[in-house]
């Protein structure tokens, strides 16, 4: 725990642009696939940033400062996505054809979401943490394992796979269980593993649903609501 949240703020949100810029470099030196690069963001950024909520001290400031980190982030993906900053590391690592308006488009959304459920929900409640690690590891998890491995598709959704579909429950649920385990332990999350295991498991499944709905562009948003209003009928 770092005392100064202000100071936890500055830190959290190197780590951040540190994660970040360095996937930026692989993609645009093309020793990571643009594709993948976007994944491995959507994957990865997620648990790091909700990990060092451990870093506050219990403050009501604290939530706050801590959303000025992906709303930092989420500012640049405007500012490059509308043209007017320029980065192509950046829209290489976060588009999938290389046009930067792709970026207001999945990763914007990505952004606004972790702002209102850090400042809505925070470290104190499994919902939130839920529904940012469906959103992290199941959507992101589904795309990786869905294009390389997605041969057999879903009856209901041409676009998506078998593969893919067990990609997202079980990225969901391994997340939210590795993240919530790591919280429960430290005491900032009241309630038990065991309590959370069953809650999580149906919201996990019903994101996958959702999820393998013939939806484009705004799965982030429609995961996301999903496991929030889930989360409130069973934690």
């Amino acid at each position: 725990m770092i005392k100064n949240p202000i100071l936890a703020t500055i830190v959290i949100f190197l780590l951040t642009l540190t994660w970040l810029r360095i996937i930026d470099f692989l993609a645009h030196r093309g020793w990571l696939e643009t594709k993948l690069s976007r994944k491995v963001i959507h994957i990865g950024t997620g648990p790091i940033f909700v990990l060092c909520w451990m870093l506050y001290p219990p403050v009501p400031s604290a939530r706050y400062l801590a959303a000025l980190v992906p709303l930092a982030i989420t500012g640049q993906f405007v500012l490059v996505g509308t043209g007017l900053m320029k980065d192509e590391a950046a829209v290489a690592a976060l588009s999938r054809t290389g046009d930067r308006r792709e970026i207001l488009k999945g990763p914007l959304y990505y952004g606004i979401i972790f702002v209102l459920i850090t400042i809505f929900y925070w470290h104190d409640s499994p919902i939130g943490i839920t529904a940012l690690m469906a959103l992290c590891g199941g959507d992101g998890l589904a795309d990786v394992l869905g294009r390389r491995f997605g041969k057999g598709k879903l009856p209901w959704s041409a676009s998506k796979s078998w593969m893919g579909t067990f990609g997202m429950f079980a990225g969901s649920w391994l997340l939210a269980i590795f993240v919530m385990a790591v919280l429960s332990s430290t005491g900032l999350l009241t309630s038990t593993l065991a309590e959370m295991l069953f809650p999580v498991t149906i919201i996990c499944l019903a994101a996958t649903l959702v999820e393998s709905l013939p939806i484009r562009e705004i799965d982030n948003i429609t995961v996301t609501l999903t496991a929030l209003i889930l989360g409130h009928l069973l934690f």
